[in-house]
């Protein structure tokens, strides 16, 4: 698994966690961060860059989404500014 994102249970049902273990985190990353751009019908709108907790080896972040928004756009960065950028395609996640 490289990247993972799920919904969490909460009283909205507008939580997720991602989750991150690629490139960034094989080359020893000191601090991984999820840049993300929460938007309607794919665009990069309210963006963010999200500090990642490293729990054994794996990078992990929740977020929550606002009403109205129905796209969830990411890539990742590490402290020395390296991106995992999915290969120039970024990551989304519909949110339905």
């Amino acid at each position: 698994m490289r990247v993972l994102v799920h919904p969490l249970a909460d009283n909205k049902g507008n939580k997720f966690r991602v989750k991150y273990n690629g490139i960034l985190s094989k080359n020893g990353a000191e601090q991984v961060y999820l840049h993300a751009g929460l938007g309607y019908n794919g665009s990069w709108a309210a963006i963010k860059d999200i500090a990642m907790k490293d729990i054994n080896g794996e990078w992990v972040a929740d977020i929550r989404v606002e009403d109205r928004i129905n796209k969830f756009n990411f890539c990742f960065r590490d402290s020395a500014d390296h991106w995992d950028n999915n290969s120039g395609n970024d990551w989304s996640y519909r949110i339905l």
